[in-house]
């Protein structure tokens, strides 16, 4: 077995395996060009096939100290360095698909992850995540991409693509990673970024006529947003894939509102382009209580519309429960006004999917998050009870803010380091 101990980030390509998997004799033969006259045809197949094992044998391996040299050079903001070793890994013969999906994504994952542990600033977050993307775009002028696959079909499926994000959200690494596999893959992609407003959107499909839309969203308060893009899509006669955090670790917001198909990640979702997707009916667009029955009470409307009264009550609450607060600077004062305004921004995603565990779960990570930087997840104990107040005549509401509070109650005190979420 090859000794990869000494492989460097992307120095080690599948000609280095395959060396050093043969003999000192056979390397000497290979390299003054008498291998066929000092190796036989048996041991020559029986190298062949060892260089082959330790090529495979090697990949872990190589992957993993391929993501920590970029976490290293991304957390010391060298971008340099990383483009280096991402080239590298490019030269070395390591697809160009795999360098996104297997070292900067989960790079990009570790972000986050340190960010919510408190590790690193939202400012070196931001610096960590401007440098992949600006890796990435350089690796689209050095990647050659594949001929698209049959999908079963007998014949390449190509289809042209046009990758979003939802509006208002910023987050748009993941569908900038999306939009790479599919280049990669064969398909011509469109790329439009992040937040993209939903009248824009429409615009440009009637100009551009794609085959899909793909609408990526990081954010669970960004659902209603979504819903509406997804039939504003669907009424265009064009099919919709949703990805992103927001829809769920098993794609069940996707699913309650409407998208033609769902994919974990950009591997799945290449895939289920490959297969193809029908075109929806023209009459697809359609109200979204006709999804969503529940909407009919009006709860959600409320609780979003006023939620900027919602927040001045609660804080207002707050500085009578809490007397420390009347000394707040301003800063501390928005910070909490931000806080209260996050936990308003999630009860009315639960309340507009009718699902309690958006909220509940969006509570325990924030948890996590306080707990991290030595807070009580306890805290938010306070203005929970001031919504429910609040929002008295509101039975859902009420239900969900219980539930909340029963969450935070249950936690056992513990130091949990955080994964990254998706309310950064």
């Amino acid at each position: 077995m090859t000794d990869v101990r000494g492989i460097r980030f992307g120095t080690a390509g599948p000609g280095a395996a395959a060396e050093a998997a043969l003999g000192d004799e056979a390397r000497r033969a290979v390299a003054d060009g008498r291998a066929d006259d000092r190796v036989e045809a048996g041991e020559t197949a029986r190298a062949g096939h060892a260089a082959g094992a330790a090529a495979a044998a090697s990949r872990p391996e190589l992957l993993s100290r391929a993501r920590d040299e970029l976490w290293q050079a991304v957390d010391a903001r060298d971008e340099l360095t990383a483009a280096r070793g991402v080239f590298d890994l490019l030269d070395s013969g390591l697809a160009a698909e795999d360098i996104l999906l297997d070292v900067i994504a989960p790079v990009q994952h570790r972000v986050g992850a340190e960010w919510a542990a408190g590790r690193i600033t939202v400012a070196q977050e931001h610096a960590a995540t401007a440098i992949h993307d600006r890796v990435i775009a350089a690796m689209a002028h050095r990647a050659t991409p594949n001929p698209p696959e049959s999908g079963g079909t007998g014949r390449p499926t190509r289809v042209t693509v046009t990758v979003a994000c939802v509006e208002g959200e910023w987050h748009a690494l993941p569908a900038r990673i999306l939009a790479e596999t599919l280049r990669l893959r064969g398909h011509t992609v469109d790329f439009l970024g992040a937040q993209v407003p939903t009248p824009h959107l429409i615009a440009h499909l009637h100009r551009t006529a794609p085959d899909v839309v793909a609408l990526s969203s990081s954010l669970p308060t960004r659902l209603p947003t979504a819903h509406a893009a997804i039939t504003a899509v669907q009424a265009t006669g064009v099919p919709v894939i949703a990805g992103g955090a927001a829809f769920a670790p098993d794609g069940r917001y996707a699913r309650l509102l409407g998208a033609d198909a769902w994919a974990a990640g950009a591997r799945e979702a290449a895939d289920v382009l490959g297969r193809g997707l029908p075109r929806p009916h023209l009459d697809a667009a359609r109200p979204p209580v006709d999804d969503l029955p529940h909407l009919g009470d009006q709860e959600y409307t409320m609780v979003s519309r006023g939620k900027r009264q919602l927040v001045k009550n609660t804080l207002a609450g707050l500085e009578q429960r809490l007397p420390a607060m009347r000394s707040y600077g301003e800063a501390e004062r928005e910070r909490t006004a931000e806080d209260v305004a996050h936990i308003v921004d999630f009860l009315a995603a639960a309340l507009y999917t009718d699902d309690a565990r958006l909220f509940t779960g969006f509570l325990d990570w924030t948890g996590d998050i306080l707990e991290a930087r030595g807070v009580p997840a306890q805290v938010l104990l306070p203005g929970l009870e001031l919504l429910r107040q609040e929002l008295k005549d509101f039975p859902r509401a009420l239900d969900f803010l219980a539930q909340g509070g029963a969450a935070l109650h249950g936690r056992n005190p513990r130091p949990t380091a955080p994964g990254p979420g998706t309310a950064a």
